[in-house]
C-alpha cells in the first residue's frame, strides 16, 4: 500500500513561478514564518524564503523555528567574510602589534579566496578545502606569488584564527553558526629539538671569531632569544660591570615587516652577568661600531643596535637566522636553528649540573618545569656514559 503523503504544514506553501534563467514554469516551495523578534530593530520579523524541493523547505522551517524559539535567529545580510574579518582585527583592542599582524598573515588566505562571499554562505567545505590547499600548498597570494605548503603548527593556528573571526560573527550576529567551530586539525608531527655539542659549540665560536657579527653567535649560545638578539641595544649592555639587560624584542611579523616590543613576560626581562671572555667579545664589537660609524660619518644610520650591518641599519630577525647558518656551515659543523643555540646552552647548563630554577631564569623562563621539559636534553656521549654507569652497576651487583 502506497504510503500517505504528508500534508504540507501551513507555513509552507508550493508554487508555480517562471524560472528566471529558463524562462520555464518550475514548482517551488515558499517557507513564511515568524522568525521572532529582531534584536537590531524591537519588532517581530517574518521570514520568507523558497526552495527547490519540499524536504529543503521543511529542513529550513525546522531549524529556523528552533533559532527563532532560542533567540538565535540571525536574517540574511550582505556582510562579506572580508568585511568581517575586518572588523574582527579592529576590535582587538589590547592585542600586541606582532599578533595582530600574525593574525593578518593567518586570515589572508580566507580573505583572498573567499572575500568576496558572504559570510552567512560560507560553509565548513569551503574551509575544508582551503585547509588541504594550505597544507598541500599551492595557494596564491594577492601579489600572485604561489604559497608554499604550510606546516601543521601553521595550518592549525589559522583554524584558530577562522573560529575567533566566525565567533564574534555569532556574537555580532552577522552568523547563526561558526561553521569552523567543529574543524579538526592538522596531527602535528613534533619535530626533535637539536642541540650541539661541546665540541661544536667550541667550533662555532671559533668561527664566530672570524665573523664580522661573531658576537653575536656568542650571545645565541648564552641563550637569547632570536628576537632578543635583535632588539638588543649597546645601551643595555653594561661592559664595565659586565650585565646585559633584556628589555626588548624585535620580532618577524610577516615578510618584511618587523615590530619591536616590550617581553611578553615579567620572567623574560631580566639582567644577566657576562664572563670575561663575553665581555671582551663585546668591547670589540663595540669598537668596531664606533669605527664604522666614524667612518660612514653621517651616512652612518647609528641606530644603537648591537646586531647591525656596517652602516648601522638593525638586522631583521630573518636576516639573522640566514647569517646564522652561513657560520655553522663556515665552522663545518651540523646545521641546526638559531633558535636551537638556545637549546644548546640550556642543555650544556644542564649537563654541567647547573640547578633547573637557576636555568630557568637565565633563560627567562616562568618556571623551572617549563625548563626541565623543554631544554633539558640528553645528548649521545652523555647517554653513552650513564650506559657505561649502569653497567658497571649491573655487574657490580652479580
Amino acid at each position: 500500500m502506497a504510503k500517505a503523503r504528508q500534508q504540507l504544514p501551513p507555513q509552507i506553501k508550493k508554487i508555480e513561478i517562471v524560472d528566471r534563467k529558463t524562462a520555464k514554469v518550475v514548482v517551488r516551495y515558499q517557507v513564511t514564518v515568524d522568525a521572532g523578534i529582531n534584536p537590531d530593530t524591537g519588532r517581530r520579523q517574518q521570514v520568507r524564503r523558497r526552495y527547490n524541493s519540499e524536504k529543503a523547505a521543511r529542513d529550513a522551517l525546522g531549524e529556523i523555528t528552533d533559532q527563532a524559539t532560542k533567540g538565535m535567529f540571525v536574517p540574511r545580510k550582505a556582510v562579506t567574510v572580508e568585511q568581517l574579518c575586518t572588523n574582527w582585527l579592529a576590535s582587538l583592542h589590547n592585542t600586541r602589534a606582532t599578533t595582530s599582524l600574525g593574525y593578518e598573515y593567518l586570515l589572508a588566505p580566507l580573505r583572498e579566496s573567499y572575500g568576496d562571499v558572504a559570510v552567512q554562505r560560507l560553509t565548513r567545505a569551503d574551509l575544508d578545502t582551503l585547509l588541504i590547499a594550505l597544507r598541500d600548498g599551492g595557494t596564491k597570494t594577492a601579489k600572485g606569488a604561489t604559497r608554499r605548503p604550510w606546516s601543521a603548527r601553521s595550518v592549525n593556528k589559522a583554524v584558530d584564527a577562522w573560529r575567533a573571526v566566525l565567533a564574534y560573527g555569532v556574537e555580532s550576529r552577522e552568523v547563526a553558526y561558526n561553521v569552523a567551530e567543529s574543524m579538526k586539525k592538522v596531527p602535528r608531527v613534533r619535530k626533535e629539538m637539536d642541540t650541539y655539542t661541546p665540541a661544536e659549540i667550541g667550533a662555532v665560536l671559533r668561527a664566530a671569531d672570524r665573523d664580522r657579527s661573531g658576537h653575536l653567535w656568542y650571545l645565541a649560545l648564552s641563550g637569547l632569544r632570536r628576537s632578543e638578539i635583535a632588539g638588543l641595544q649597546w645601551s643595555d649592555v653594561d661592559l664595565t660591570e659586565g650585565t646585559l639587560s633584556v628589555k626588548r624584542g624585535r620580532v618577524q611579523a610577516g615578510a618584511g615587516t618587523v615590530v619591536e616590543n616590550e617581553p611578553k613576560t615579567k620572567s623574560s626581562k631580566r639582567t644577566l652577568p657576562l664572563d670575561e671572555g663575553l665581555v671582551a667579545v663585546l668591547k670589540r664589537a663595540s669598537a668596531r661600531y664606533a669605527e664604522e660609524k666614524l667612518a660612514l660619518g653621517a651616512a652612518h644610520a647609528d641606530s644603537g643596535y648591537v646586531a647591525v650591518n656596517e652602516a648601522g641599519n638593525p638586522y631583521t630577525p630573518d636576516t639573522l637566522s640566514r647569517m646564522w647558518h652561513k657560520n655553522t656551515k663556515t665552522a663545518k659543523v651540523r646545521p641546526i636553528r638559531l633558535h636551537d643555540a638556545r637549546h644548546s646552552c640550556g642543555t650544556a647548563m644542564h649537563l654541567r649540573g647547573v640547578p633547573l630554577a637557576v636555568i630557568a631564569k637565565w633563560l627567562g623562563h616562568a618556571d623551572a618545569e617549563t625548563t626541565a621539559r623543554i631544554y633539558a636534553h640528553s645528548q649521545d656521549a652523555e647517554l653513552r656514559a650513564a650506559g657505561v654507569t649502569l653497567g658497571a652497576v649491573v655487574t657490580a651487583s652479580h
